[in-house]
């Protein structure tokens, strides 16, 4: 958890005195990722990309691999050059297929020129109907990852010991799910996602669930060092414009986590001072 900032009179000073975000050595700015599907077209994933000012996108490499609709001439729609891959194990039910998969993965980046790139989000999802991930196979598959020279970034559960166990094997994050996949519910694990924040050591994303911009600041403001939003961007009315928003809501929220909110209190407090009031006398 990063150290508050004491208070300046320059009112950058708190944009300025906070670390970036570093994943596996790498320095991103912007504190959101996003993804590349369930958009109406390829343009409009385009520019909602570059409206979020996110570094980093996640890519499904079965969907990339196969051509699945919607993901045609994906990997050449994109400057790889100027974001960053983030291959993940979508669709695999087992830690045997994600680690295949996730080799895959990282030959998909180095023919798109990210030669070092060895970043993966595992997912490992039996659960065809919440999309739950499941967290022995989550952990099997990380272990095995993190020996073959993956940085392995975990999608799970808001569950504060598996985080600390993935975290020992050698994941660069933990991915706590805010509620399930694409349900747009918000965050309905707070008390869990909170302790995982206070105990981890490596970054932690909120993935899945986030719906709106102030769901986005919300798990911001508990202390989440990045988020990772695809569906409540994607499926909006306005794609573009949600995404900006998402970006904005990204910053907000963190800029609020290192301003220190005010004590929650029972009784009102007031905000004038008592002083020098007007008397009944008068």
């Amino acid at each position: 958890m990063p150290v508050l900032p004491t208070f300046s009179p320059d009112s950058t000073h708190l944009a300025t005195a906070d670390k970036p975000l570093i994943i596996a050595g790498r320095t991103f700015r912007s504190r959101l990722m996003t993804g590349t599907g369930k958009y109406a077209n390829i343009d409009l994933m385009q520019q909602s990309i570059a409206a979020s000012g996110c570094e980093i996108v996640t890519v499904a490499v079965r969907r990339v691999q196969t051509k699945a609709p919607g993901h045609e001439g994906l990997a050449e729609a994109l400057d790889w050059t100027k974001i960053w891959m983030l291959p993940n194990t979508a669709g695999c039910q087992t830690a045997e297929e994600a680690v295949r998969v996730a080799r895959l993965g990282r030959e998909m980046a180095k023919l798109l020129g990210q030669e070092e790139n060895n970043f993966v989000k595992l997912e490992v999802i039996p659960d065809p109907k919440y999309l739950l991930p499941d967290p022995i196979g989550t952990l099997e598959a990380a272990e095995q990852l993190v020996k073959e020279g993956f940085a392995v970034l975990p999608y799970i559960n808001a569950d504060p010991l598996l985080a600390k166990r993935l975290e020992e094997a050698g994941c660069v994050t933990v991915m706590p799910l805010g509620s399930p996949i694409g349900s747009g519910q918000g965050i309905k694990n707070a008390a869990n996602i909170q302790i995982i924040v206070e105990e981890a050591r490596v970054p932690v994303v909120v993935d899945a669930g986030i719906g709106t911009p102030s769901e986005a600041a919300e798990a911001m403001e508990m202390g989440a060092d990045a988020l990772l939003i695809n569906s409540a961007i994607a499926l909006a009315h306005n794609p573009i414009a949600m995404a900006k928003a998402m970006g904005l809501a990204a910053e907000a929220g963190r800029l609020a986590y290192l301003s220190g909110r005010i004590p929650v209190k029972t009784y009102a407090s007031a905000s004038s001072p008592l002083t020098g009031r007007v008397s009944k006398e008068l």
